[in-house]
C-alpha cells in the first residue's frame, strides 16, 4: 500500500505542507474533496495513511456536514486497523469522537499565533520527540476536545488543555494547524476575515507574523511531518 488519502473538507483548508511530506516519502497522495461531492473511502484496505483535514463545520452534527458519519466510520477503521492517521483541527475533533472521546464548546475562539507547550509525554513520542518545548502554531477553532480513553496528552496551550494527542500507536491529532505555510495563512485570513479579526492584533498582526513565525516553526514542522510521512511508508508495523 502506498496511497496516502488526505480528506479535504473547504478549499482554503489544504493539506499544503502535509502533502509535500507525503510526497517526499513516496506516498501517492490522493486527495479526496468532500466539498466537492466526492466519496469518502469505505475501508482501509489500499490505506497507508489517513489524513483528515479542517474545516468551518462541527464535528458534533451532520447539519452541513453529510459526510461526517462515513469519516468518523472510516477513522474507526483506521484506528482498529492500525493505519497511521493524522487528524488537523475540526480532523483531530473527528478523531476524538471517533475513539470515543468528545467534542464540545470552547469557551471561546482561539485565533491567530499563539504558542503550545509539548507535555512531558511528548518526549518519548514517535512524532514530538526532540522538538523544541513550545512551538508558536496557528490556531482556528472554537470548540475544544475532552480526550478518549487511553489517549496520550501531547501538547496544550495557555487557553485549552487539548492541542495534540495520539490514540493508539499510529493516531495523532492536532487541534492547532502545523502545515500552513505563507500563502496558506493568507488564505485563511481572506476565507475566513470575520475569524481572523477576533485574533490578538486582528488579521493583520496574523499576515505581519507570518515570515518570523514560520522561520522558526520550519525545523520542528519538517520533522513532525516527515515522521509521520515515514509511518505512513511503513504502515500499520512501524
Amino acid at each position: 500500500m502506498t496511497q496516502a488519502v488526505i480528506l479535504q473538507h473547504v478549499e482554503p483548508e489544504g493539506p499544503f505542507e502535509i502533502a509535500s511530506a507525503l510526497g517526499r516519502a513516496g506516498l501517492d497522495v490522493h486527495v479526496v474533496r468532500v466539498d466537492r461531492g466526492e466519496a469518502v473511502p469505505r475501508d482501509t484496505s489500499d490505506l497507508a495513511a489517513l489524513v483528515v483535514m479542517g474545516g468551518p463545520m462541527s464535528a458534533t452534527s451532520d447539519e452541513g456536514f453529510p459526510t461526517r458519519p462515513a469519516e468518523l466510520a472510516l477513522l474507526r477503521a483506521a484506528l482498529d486497523a492500525a493505519v497511521p492517521v493524522l487528524g488537523v483541527c475540526l480532523g483531530a475533533q473527528l478523531l476524538a469522537a471517533a475513539a470515543g472521546g468528545r467534542v464540545v464548546p470552547g469557551t471561546g475562539l482561539e485565533i491567530g499565533w499563539a504558542p503550545v507547550e509539548l507535555t512531558a509525554a511528548a518526549a518519548s513520542d514517535p512524532l514530538f520527540a526532540g522538538l523544541p518545548a513550545t512551538l508558536t502554531v496557528l490556531h482556528w477553532h472554537g470548540d475544544t476536545i475532552e480526550l478518549p480513553a487511553g489517549a496520550m496528552h501531547l501538547a496544550r496551550s495557555a487557553r485549552y488543555e487539548h492541542q495534540a494527542f495520539r490514540v493508539g500507536p499510529n493516531a495523532w491529532g492536532l487541534q492547532f494547524h502545523v502545515e500552513v505555510e505563507a500563502d496558506a495563512v493568507r488564505r485563511f485570513v481572506e476565507s475566513f476575515p470575520e475569524d481572523a479579526e477576533q485574533a490578538p492584533g486582528g488579521a493583520r498582526a496574523i499576515v505581519d507574523a507570518v515570515p518570523g513565525v514560520l522561520a522558526e516553526l520550519l525545523p520542528a514542522r519538517t520533522a513532525l511531518l516527515d515522521r509521520f510521512a515515514t509511518k505512513g511508508r511503513l504502515g500499520s508495523s512501524a
